[in-house]
């Protein structure tokens, strides 16, 4: 099918674009005695779904669907499939991430996290499309292995870039499913997209080490090109986390500055419409240099600030 590519044998790669952002996200179909396995779905669009039943139409059969985690570009069109009789396999955690977007407060709680963190004319949120409402068909917990194609793989999870994160690695194959926990192109956002203050960077790099106990020598990502050489690719992303956290550490050091004015320090100026990752890193280096000890946050009119600790 034209719109499968082959990357290995056994696996084939939907690429599902959308606009903004990281532009594309990588679905996944491994072929198994039972079906193909589908690795994450992309977002919800007319051309996402478009692709999906080109897939479909042809007769392809698909087993399930396993979900890295439940960003809206991973699991946007999971319930859209499910309708169409497809189980869908999430995990336990992943499921109460899910709940947190169902709440009908939740755009008013996150746009009171933007506002107080200095973005005070909020964005129009996303038409998400009711996509978390839904009831997955299997929970998997992280102690359990799952069956992709015709291998069974461990569950690792990752949390950082979302809380719920999983990765699904072969040992036998030394082969990896990495979700967004590491890609070969860019530095995956640590962001609160759930709307909740949590040190979430600490998450991350707790993970990122934990992730280098798994000898890998091919990875598939969620976004961009597959990962050859992971050991290496994993120490560069944290040594740029470190390069980060310094910068703003030095950025805070005479002023008081919100997260808002660190993005522009860092960053430059941005389109209106690509703030939200660059934001989110920003914030979330905060906190974890906060939560270190390192810099202090003060509060003035609703809007908190952040300055390193002389």
């Amino acid at each position: 099918m034209t719109v499968l590519t082959k990357i290995i044998e056994g696996i084939y790669l939907l690429k599902v674009q959308y606009p903004g952002g990281m532009g594309a996200t990588n679905c996944y179909l491994v072929e198994g005695e039972q079906g193909y396995t589908i690795i994450d779905t992309g977002s919800y669009s007319k051309q996402a779904k478009s692709l999906w039943q080109q897939v479909l139409d042809k007769g392809v059969a698909i087993e399930k669907v396993v979900l890295t985690h439940v960003h809206q570009d991973h699991i946007g069109l999971a319930k859209w499939l499910q309708k169409k009789g497809i189980p869908i396999i999430v995990s336990k955690i992943g499921l109460g991430e899910m709940e947190k977007h169902r709440d009908p407060d939740f755009e008013n709680r996150m746009a009171q996290l933007l506002r107080v963190h200095g973005i005070a004319n909020i964005p129009e949120p996303l038409d998400r499309s009711d996509i978390y409402q839904f009831e997955p068909d299997v929970l998997f917990n992280m102690d359990e292995r799952i069956k992709i194609g015709n291998d069974w793989y461990e569950p690792i999870w990752t949390p950082g870039h979302s809380y719920d994160h999983f990765c699904f690695y072969n040992p036998e194959k030394r082969f990896m499913f990495a979700g967004d926990h590491v890609l070969q192109e860019f530095s995956p956002v640590i962001g609160l997209w759930e709307a909740e203050e949590y040190n979430a960077l600490q998450y991350y790099l707790q993970s990122i080490d934990h992730i280098l106990q798994y000898p890998t020598d091919f990875a598939l990502t969620g976004h961009g090109e597959p990962i050859e050489h992971f050991h290496d690719r994993v120490l560069e992303i944290k040594e740029g986390h470190e390069k980060r956290l310094e910068q703003i550490y030095q950025l805070v050091k005479e002023e008081a500055k919100t997260a808002l004015q660190i993005t522009y320090d860092v960053y430059g100026q941005l389109k209106k419409n690509f703030i939200a990752s660059p934001f989110m890193a920003s914030l979330t280096r905060l906190i974890y240099l906060e939560e270190q000890g390192k810099v202090r946050r003060y509060g003035q009119n609703g809007v908190y600030t952040f300055k390193a600790v002389n």
